[in-house]
């Protein structure tokens, strides 16, 4: 280990000199020779900010930051990745998110000094310019900022959360006050909610739909034990029901694709001999479970359960209603309907 113990004893000294280190006074060091600690230093320049500077027609090198500084200073990729996801959330109207990370951006940036911005300016700017988060097709629904500060100040502060709530079915808002057990973002916002005095289970309110929210004067936070993602994985998303044994059967020809997707968190895939798959997991959510199958259309067999049987049929009969008025041409194709067969 002779040679990394020199390495980093180099980087240290070049961390450590004010004034800086010429190659001689670094191969001096080192006891090595002025090629060797030439090569160290090339090495040293590739992962740390290794100054040049010249004294009386010699070249001298130092490491200006702490050696701390180094390993938590971001990279482009990670900033423009960052700033991706802004852009990405605003676009969607996910404008609570997207002022949080903004915010975590400025911060980023500010920490920067200005020799650090320089180097990071164009590398940031060309990756920038080329990456965008994807805005797919879904719901626009804007929540007030101040909205999640609140519910997150309520989680902090064990303390439950109060607000006027309004519905498709029931526009007029009513008053609520919950015990907040968690927040779950996506396409929609929600807060996960308990009724005090309650052996109820948590239930979704969308924060879009919520109105004058406040942290409330009553105690009120999720146990020690509760466990958010084992909630979420009982469901398909964010539709509630009994829970069901889902067997999907993948003919050969779709095999491939099946094993690199996921259709739920506890799936088990099971490999059989004319190479097809059967996949197996347990989840509720049972319509939204059907909706996303309809991408799989010819793909795979829905083996079980029977109510999932149902819901599609109930599915692909609410979807021929958006077929033109007296269109009685065959939904499917013979060569297609053969293949489904």
């Amino acid at each position: 280990m002779a040679k990394l113990d020199r390495l980093l004893a180099l980087v240290h000294a070049l961390s450590e000199a004010t004034d800086g280190l010429t190659l001689d006074e670094m191969a001096e060091r080192l006891g090595v020779n002025r090629r060797t600690a030439e090569r160290m230093r090339d090495i040293i320049s590739h992962h740390f900010d290794l100054d040049e500077v010249v004294d009386d027609r010699r070249k001298r090198f130092l490491i200006r930051d702490s050696l701390r500084r180094v390993y938590t200073r971001p990279t482009p990729a990670e900033v423009a990745a960052l700033q991706a996801e802004v852009d990405g959330r605003t676009l969607a109207g996910q404008n609570a998110r997207a002022e949080q990370l903004a915010s975590l951006l400025a911060k980023v940036k500010g920490a920067l000094d200005d020799r650090e911005k320089r180097r990071l300016d164009p590398d940031l700017d060309a990756l920038a310019r080329l990456q965008r988060t994807m805005v797919v097709a879904g719901p626009i629904a804007t929540v007030a900022p101040e909205t999640v500060a609140t519910i997150q100040r309520a989680i902090l502060c064990g303390q439950c959360v109060e607000f006027h709530y309004a519905t498709d079915k029931r526009p007029e808002p009513r008053w609520r006050r919950v015990i907040p057990y968690g927040l779950v973002h996506g396409p929609l916002t929600y807060l996960l909610g308990k009724m005090p005095g309650r052996e109820d289970q948590p239930v979704y309110f969308r924060l879009d739909r919520m109105s004058g929210a406040m942290v409330s004067d009553t105690i009120g936070c999720a146990p020690d034990d509760w466990d958010i993602d084992a909630w979420l994985a009982d469901s398909f998303a964010v539709w509630r029901d009994e829970k069901q044994d889902v067997v999907l059967l993948v003919p050969r020809s779709s095999a491939d694709r099946a094993r690199h997707w996921r259709f739920h968190g506890q799936q088990q895939i099971e490999d059989l001999g004319d190479g097809g798959l059967r996949v197996r997991f347990t989840t509720g959510g049972m319509r939204e479970l059907a909706e996303h199958l309809f991408t799989w259309g010819g793909e795979l067999v829905i083996e079980g359960p029977d109510v999932l049987v149902a819901v599609m049929r109930e599915r692909i009969a609410a979807a021929t209603m958006m077929l033109p008025t007296g269109d009685m041409r065959p939904i499917l194709s013979q060569d297609t309907a053969k293949g489904a067969s």
